[in-house]
């Protein structure tokens, strides 16, 4: 069953600010945190697990396993990617149940042709808005959750301009999307219009790195967003950190060098879990 949290944060105009999770260390990490929902990410579940780029080279057998496991780590609503729901029409609709049925939140699926590439990289390529279209329409029928809510992103502000990106994400709220995703849009003011002619709730992707702008969660507000991502923050800290550390222990030749922080091992045993397992070998170890 799909957490009802985002739709019942949508309904009473609550912003949403969701930390993108590349693999389960973070997913436990956010929940110490205490983020009530999070989102998979696509690319970095891709990078985190098979150490490849988010070009479409993940299978949809691949990711749903990664969503289920995310599902079941988290404590949070899980937004998924979906990338173009992995090809045509009963793709889709294959998709969207077995993302349902792995207990997703909300599932996002975007405009790009197939294979996909990374949002904020060149080259991207759409399909025909009619195609898209009937992509949402199959993935509104799909569905039989209720509180799972579909997510259109379109990828179409590079190859054809903001206004054609706001016509598509237009299309796609009145074939039924809950939440429009306008990806990649390069300024303030083309957000603020985005936001103001699009109908339905408005999604922002604060990628780090990325060329949509970074702003502050009262200007996404300010701006019109009901949600929004922060997909890359977690994955490239993590990564420098963990470059920093292991330069450090090359240099040192030392497995405590100096100036690297690191968290405490036994409150990390306790964060993963190791505390049931112990209780349990008390009562039942022989």
């Amino acid at each position: 069953m799909a957490n009802p949290i985002l739709k019942e944060k949508l309904e009473k105009g609550e912003f949403i600010f969701a930390p993108g999770i590349q693999d389960m260390i973070t997913a436990v990490i956010a929940n110490k945190v205490g983020f009530d929902v999070v989102y998979g990410t696509g690319y970095w579940l891709t990078a985190s697990a098979y150490g490849i780029a988010d070009a479409g080279i993940v299978t949809y057998t691949q990711m749903v396993d990664r969503m289920r496991t995310l599902v079941q780590t988290s404590d949070a609503a899980v937004i998924a990617d979906a990338d173009t729901g992995y090809g045509g029409l009963l793709n889709v609709h294959h998709t969207v149940r077995g993302y349902q049925e792995a207990g997703v939140t909300a599932i996002q699926i975007e405009d790009q042709e197939f294979p996909k590439k990374c949002g904020h990289t060149p080259n991207r390529k759409v399909i025909p808005v009619e195609d898209m279209v009937e992509k949402i329409k199959v993935a509104v029928d799909a569905r039989t959750d209720e509180n799972m809510l579909i997510i259109a992103r379109t990828d179409s502000r590079q190859a054809e301009g903001l206004d054609a990106a706001i016509a598509r994400a237009q299309a796609y709220y009145k074939a039924g999307a809950d939440i429009l995703f306008v990806e990649a849009l390069e300024s303030k003011d083309e957000m603020r219009k985005a936001c103001t002619e699009v109908e339905g709730p408005m999604f922002a992707n604060m990628s780090n790195g990325g060329s949509t702008p970074m702003l502050s969660v009262e200007e996404m507000k300010e701006v019109g967003y009901a949600i929004a991502i922060a997909p890359s923050l977690t994955s490239l800290a993590a990564a420098n950190a963990m470059e920093k550390a292991l330069v450090a222990m090359k240099e040192q030749g030392s497995p405590l060098p100096d100036g690297v922080p690191i968290n405490d091992f036994n409150e990390f045993c306790s964060l993963i879990g190791f505390e049931d397992v112990w209780e349990f070998e008390k009562k039942w170890a022989k």
